[in-house]
């Protein structure tokens, strides 16, 4: 797949605001900080799509983009919540599972995963929700341009055990740079083989 239009269609804190359900969507969330919008702008070959801030936390609404007229790039907040006050995390998190529960033409969320870290409980509980919730994802580890491939298989090595001790068949994942591009061809053919399933199915119920 080669993208050759993204544009910003839409910010939005509700969901019954979001737009309509017609094209199949692929959502980007990670913790603050771990290169999302870095990654978004890689994936599109637009620098500026997704605006990058040094502040971690600087998403806090659902951003859509349309690509190519055909289907839903969506940034979501990241989590970890930065300096955020209480109220404003239980706002996001109220906000996060009602996009998961009715967003119908959601395809596959991809879960940033920084990988020069050692594994965080936060992005363990966020993958394990995922999964009891029936919620189809895809493990993006990021920034693998930062340190060399063998720390990077040891700590992802180290990732995957640590999800193994409630996983039976570990999640698919990716390994991305957005400075070198690595990942990009992977994620882009699992998006267009979602939107050639999406295309197939009965559009009665789409909304």
């Amino acid at each position: 797949m080669i993208i050759q239009q993204a544009r910003f269609l839409q910010s939005n804190t509700k969901i019954d605001k979001l737009p309509n359900a017609i094209y199949p969507e692929y959502a980007f969330i990670g913790r603050s900080n771990v290169g999302k919008s870095s990654l978004i702008n890689m994936l599109t070959g637009k620098k500026r799509l997704a605006k990058i801030s040094s502040k971690p936390g600087k998403t806090i609404t659902i951003n859509h983009f349309l690509i190519d007229e055909s289907w839903y790039l969506v940034d979501l907040p990241g989590y970890g919540f930065a300096k955020r006050s209480k109220e404003a995390r239980e706002k996001w998190s109220q906000m996060l599972r009602q996009y998961l529960m009715q967003r119908t033409n959601l395809i596959y969320m991809f879960v940033l995963v920084d990988s020069r870290i050692a594994p965080q409980a936060i992005d363990l509980d966020f993958i394990n929700e995922l999964g009891e919730a029936g919620i189809p994802f895809i493990v993006v580890y990021t920034k693998t341009d930062k340190q060399s491939n063998r720390k990077t298989m040891s700590n992802v090595k180290t990732f995957e055990k640590a999800l193994s001790e409630n996983w039976e068949e570990l999640p698919k994942s990716i390994l991305s740079s957005s400075l070198n591009g690595s990942g990009k061809e992977e994620i882009l053919s699992i998006i267009a083989s979602g939107n050639t399933i999406f295309n197939q199915t009965d559009t009665s119920t789409r909304t």
